[in-house]
């Protein structure tokens, strides 16, 4: 995915529609931002089944019910002034979790998704990939409301990520990857 603006974040709103039938067998990677250096945000299925971030370093859990075959909606929001984030499915939030206070994703990287990269664009695990469907994807530079964000789940429309926004993003497919609209069920 090619983003509106550079990853330079002190707070934000990662949302997506899940669905996969990958039950305990293995992690699994949902997003990935890495630059040159650093896996700067990256989403996981653990393989216990909790779902956790990380932002350059050790990451922060959820235990929630584990993703399947139904699509999930899920957001993942975080704020580096109180370090406060959270996890959310269907429009119910987790429990709030201080994580990295004073941190600052950085810009410069690539986003992918359902794949780990182990050094920038490159060095994949087969073993780590995502079986399933992800879609609308967006983020935004902020954390939303709890109202907003239900309201997302709920299909209402609200202001669309300023960071990637699923309806005009630009996708470069790699490898096995199938695009499949809407229009296309």
């Amino acid at each position: 995915m090619v983003p509106k603006k550079p990853l330079a974040l002190r707070a934000f709103t990662l949302c997506m529609r899940v669905a996969t039938e990958l039950k305990g067998e293995r992690e699994v990677i949902l997003f990935a931002y890495r630059t040159g250096d650093f896996d700067e945000l990256n989403v996981w299925r653990e393989l216990d089944g909790r779902l956790s971030f990380y932002l350059s370093g050790d990451g922060v859990f959820f235990q929630v019910p584990e993703l399947g075959a139904l699509e999930t909606h899920l957001c993942v929001t975080w704020d580096s002034r109180s370090g406060a984030a959270a996890l959310y499915m269907d429009g119910r939030r987790s429990l709030m979790k201080i994580y990295k206070k004073g941190h600052q994703v950085r810009p410069g990287g690539k986003v992918i998704l359902g794949q780990d990269p182990d050094n920038f664009l490159g060095n994949f695990d087969a073993k780590q990939s995502f079986i399933g469907e992800i879609t609308d994807v967006n983020m935004w530079d902020s954390v939303l409301s709890y109202g907003t964000i239900q309201d997302l789940y709920s299909g209402r429309r609200v202001p669309r990520g300023n960071v990637f926004d699923w309806e005009t993003a630009e996708l470069k497919v790699h490898g096995q990857v199938e695009v499949v609209t809407h229009d296309d069920l």
